[in-house]
């Protein structure tokens, strides 16, 4: 199952390589990437694949929800077909 990994907060180091560590360490394929850095705010979006991961997709979101908290950033999860259907013109 594909999905959609949004990241949003206060530009610092590491953010890539942590989100994409705890991704990896449950299974979770990135597919494609998209980053930015507008003035001091970091924005990512991800496409992974989560067919493979060792944790339920609620529980999932959960792990990125905590690693976000403890990191001072938004880290959300959405299924591809939930996500394309809310930004359906």
């Amino acid at each position: 199952m594909r999905a959609i990994v949004t990241v949003i907060g206060k530009d610092q180091v590491g953010i890539i390589a942590a989100v994409c560590a705890k991704l990896s360490a449950h299974g979770v394929n990135v597919l494609d990437i998209s980053q930015t850095v507008l003035q001091e705010y970091f924005t990512m979006i991800m496409l992974v694949d989560a067919s493979q991961s060792d944790l339920p997709f609620a529980q999932l979101a959960e792990v990125l929800e905590a690693e976000g908290a403890e990191k001072n950033l938004s880290i959300r999860i959405q299924r591809e077909d939930i996500f394309n259907a809310m930004h359906r013109i």
